[in-house]
């Protein structure tokens, strides 16, 4: 009797690994866990798609890094910044990152033509935390280790994984901490300095929500963007020729979302570059020409802006204040592993138990209420019982969008198991909307997003222009 449970135990946990569903802003999301945004800064290809074209098949060494190609000598310095300096092992660390954060091989000549926006990048990067020191922004060690510990959990990794992973490729995971100490702390930076400009009015919104009313019908396209500055006239050769580069690793398969959070000179890098729907009129004119005639899932040519080149891939396209989705609510009770699942046949004796209970969840439980009190005695605190609205379109895996889309309300699934426990789920209201209709929270982040942007680049302009930055053409 005892043997036949464990064989139970091992075809039941050969079942797929399904995500679980944790709280987040706005329709919920699934994923294997849904982290903040500093996590896409280095959000590794195993979970990432890039957005319009179709990946090109990678030799199997893709994401190994180029550790035996360096730039030149490491020891040589490529940059001073008002004292502080950037070395030519800098940038062939950020040149590596690159490589491992997005899966492809880079080969010496493609990294010598990234090597000017690298260092650029990097230029401005350490001005930013100049001035959040100056500032006495301080980011400290634990927001580090957890963000590093969020791109872990994405990734179904174990902790310390990730700093393995670049140990192996040759990486120096400093290259990632202080990316991240650089972004954290521009972003409380901008945060501190808009003070009360954060409050969008309610006069703002309803503005903007009746400007929306009269475009019903006209077409909105959501974009990702990739934006490459020209602070000098005399870098706009070496930009764009930087940004036919992005372009072309993008077409072999480098994810959209993880080259703009590596090189996008915007704020919305934080969110993989993530612009969300725009009208024709909010975009700048030459965008807008070329957004039109491009079809979804395109990639764009550098595109001239005020201020440098954008890159824009067109990821939908949709009529304003009409678009039909099916939504859902739910609960689910999670049951947690003490350890990983590593291997789907080899369970331990705590993963068959909570895959006994999660068992019982599923055969007794009936409706959303027994399921919320149910679940009270079981989910860690990271695991939201009511995990808010679910747009079923955007749900992956297709097996799983198909069971929210079919199951019936109230009803328990079968156990979801996942690489750190095992969810039971039941469906409590599911319904036809049109989400087309641009919402007050929507108009808020928009609004937000424009005037945290405005003040990145101005206040960028003013530390350049203060600042003292030798660059050094061959290294000394």
């Amino acid at each position: 009797m005892r043997r036949g449970r464990r064989t139970q135990a091992k075809m039941e946990f050969g079942v797929p690994h399904m995500p679980t569903l944790r709280r987040s802003h706005g329709f919920g999301t699934l994923r294997p866990a849904v982290a903040g945004a500093i996590a896409l800064l280095l959000a590794l290809p195993v979970t990432v798609q890039a957005a319009g074209t179709a990946p090109k098949p990678k030799p199997p060494a893709a994401a190994a890094a180029p550790k035996d190609q360096p730039l030149a000598d490491s020891s040589r310095i490529a940059a001073v910044v008002n004292g502080d300096v950037i070395s030519e092992a800098d940038i062939a660390n950020r040149a590596r990152l690159f490589a491992i954060s997005t899966g492809l091989p880079m080969s010496p000549e493609v990294i010598e033509r990234l090597r000017a926006q690298i260092l650029r990048q990097l230029v401005d990067e350490r001005l930013r935390v100049q001035e959040a020191q100056r500032r006495k922004i301080i980011i400290q060690d634990a927001q580090i280790a957890a963000a590093i510990k969020d791109i872990e959990t994405r990734n179904n990794m174990q902790p310390g994984a990730l700093r393995a992973k670049f140990a192996a490729a040759g990486v120096s995971i400093t290259a990632l901490i202080d990316q991240i100490r650089a972004q954290l702390a521009w972003s409380e930076l901008l945060r501190d300095t808009i003070g009360p400009r954060m409050n969008i009015t309610d006069t703002e919104v309803a503005e903007q929500q009746k400007l929306a009313a009269q475009s019903v019908g006209k077409t909105e396209y959501r974009l990702g963007e990739i934006f490459i500055p020209v602070d000098d006239p005399a870098n706009t050769a070496d930009a764009k020729r930087f940004a036919e580069t992005v372009i072309s690793e993008l077409h072999a398969g480098a994810a959209f979302p993880l080259v703009a959070a590596q090189f996008s000179q915007n704020q919305s890098a934080l969110e993989g570059g993530e612009i969300g729907w725009q009208q024709a009129n909010q975009l700048d004119p030459a965008v807008a020409q070329v957004v039109s005639q491009m079809p979804v899932g395109a990639i764009s040519n550098p595109i001239r802006v005020p201020g440098g080149f954008s890159v824009v891939a067109l990821q939908a396209k949709r009529e304003i204040g009409r678009e039909l989705a099916t939504v859902v609510t739910l609960r689910q009770a999670f049951f947690a592993f003490t350890v990983p699942l590593t291997d789907p046949q080899k369970p331990t004796d705590q993963q068959r138990q909570a895959l006994m209970k999660a068992r019982v969840a599923t055969d007794t439980i009936h409706g959303c209420d027994q399921m919320e009190a149910f679940a009270k005695n079981t989910n860690p605190a990271d695991k939201a019982i009511n995990p808010g609205e679910i747009r079923v379109e955007g749900v992956n895996p297709p097996q799983f969008r198909q069971l929210l889309a079919t199951i019936p309300l109230g009803k328990a699934t079968e156990p979801l198991i996942s690489h750190d426990g095992i969810a039971v789920l039941t469906v409590c209201t599911r319904e036809e909307r049109n989400i087309g209709e641009i919402t007050a929270a929507e108009v808020q982040r928009r609004l937000l997003n424009e005037r945290v942007e405005m003040l990145s680049r101005q206040t960028m302009r003013e530390l350049h222009r203060k600042a003292t930055v030798d660059i050094r053409r061959n290294g000394a």
